[in-house]
């Protein structure tokens, strides 16, 4: 079971990531493996060349089920339910009413009355709060294995489990207790995410470490997900934004009934989003940094939201909200400004890795 320590929560994995050696740091209000002794950039590339390991556990699991479940969620939650079935995930929003997005999530439809639905970290409560349900995440680990190689190493340990489709969910068994595993990652890369009880989920993390999967922290699944363009709320989601400005619009059912913030929303879809998310690539190693101010000749048109160096580009990565009015489009040359420090980059896609046919 997760315990205390202080106020950080630690996973069923904390004394695992203690003898590997991981810098552990607080995350979310959980203490949590900031990267092993190889490093995250090390740790990056293992992702996208064969096969990594996260410990995930800090991710809430909100469990909705009954006869009342399904309307409960296509009336709380942006995307359309119709659009799958059980034994399927959908990626959607959690809206405030003002059409920002409240918290991002995963639902795994587990069975035809049975949701299990992943908030982020820090926003468990906040999911409990506008859905109802049992919050069971003290009760299960869930380890994300990514990569290229990831299924092949898997299915040395969980035969079932590496066999689980890109979006789809399906339970299995390891050494007798009952799992779930869901395709599904956070990284640009394929792979499977399995909850395992808490109670044999360090036995199973050993066994894919045994297989030749690497550890991996969360630095390396933070510039993971940049160089995929994936979001991180508290970034490029949260107050104030919303699914639109994110470039998130598919995640939007407008064709079901009313669900929270439609109405915001759709008045924003009318008028045009006064801010867009877009990429920066600079042209070399530095950075641009959260919050830094990007610029086009001499006026303000942006700012940065998240920021690092893409270990696979070998250059400074971000994405950044620009204003629609300034009219920059993809190709357009921008400055961001890192500590009075100007840093030339070119604005594009959300997505920097793969990078487009003859980019690189």
């Amino acid at each position: 079971m997760s315990s205390t320590h202080g106020a950080l929560r630690r996973t069923p994995l904390y004394d695992a990531h203690r003898s590997l050696g991981a810098k552990l740091v607080e995350f979310g209000g959980w203490e949590m493996p900031l990267a092993y002794p190889s490093g995250t950039v090390a740790e990056h590339r293992a992702c996208r060349t064969a096969a990594v390991v996260f410990d995930v556990s800090h991710l809430g699991t909100v469990r909705v089920e009954g006869p009342s479940a399904f309307e409960l969620l296509q009336q709380t939650l942006t995307n359309d339910l119709l659009k799958i079935a059980p034994g399927r995930a959908q990626y959607t929003h959690l809206l405030e009413e003002d059409g920002s997005v409240a918290d991002d999530i995963i639902v795994w439809w587990v069975a035809a009355q049975v949701f299990d639905v992943m908030p982020n970290a820090s926003n468990t409560s906040r999911v409990l709060a506008a859905l109802g349900g049992t919050d069971t995440t003290a009760q299960r680990a869930v380890v994300a294995v990514q990569g290229p190689r990831a299924r092949e190493r898997l299915a040395e340990v969980a035969p079932q489990a590496a066999a689980v489709p890109r979006f789809c969910v399906a339970p299995f068994e390891w050494k007798g207790a009952p799992c779930t595993a869901a395709g599904t990652g956070y990284t640009g890369e394929d792979g499977v995410e399995c909850a395992v009880p808490a109670d044999v989920a360090p036995g199973f993390f050993a066994a894919v470490l045994d297989a030749g999967v690497v550890p991996a922290g969360l630095g390396a699944r933070d510039t993971l997900r940049l160089e995929a363009g994936l979001p991180l709320h508290g970034h490029e989601l949260g107050p104030g934004i919303t699914p639109l400005q994110a470039g998130l619009g598919w995640v939007v059912g407008w064709a079901k009934g009313e669900f929270r913030g439609r109405a915001a929303l759709e008045r924003e879809r009318a008028a045009g989003p006064r801010r867009m998310l877009r990429g920066l690539v600079a042209d070399g190693r530095q950075p641009p940094r959260d919050g830094a101010p990007v610029t086009s000749g001499t006026a303000r048109v942006g700012t940065v939201t998240s920021g690092n160096f893409s270990p696979m580009l070998e250059r400074g990565i971000a994405l950044a909200f620009i204003d629609t009015a300034a009219g920059i489009l993809d190709g357009a040359r921008a400055v961001a400004v890192v500590r009075g420090r100007e840093v030339p980059v070119t604005v594009g896609s959300t997505r920097f890795w793969p990078p487009p046919r003859g980019a690189r």
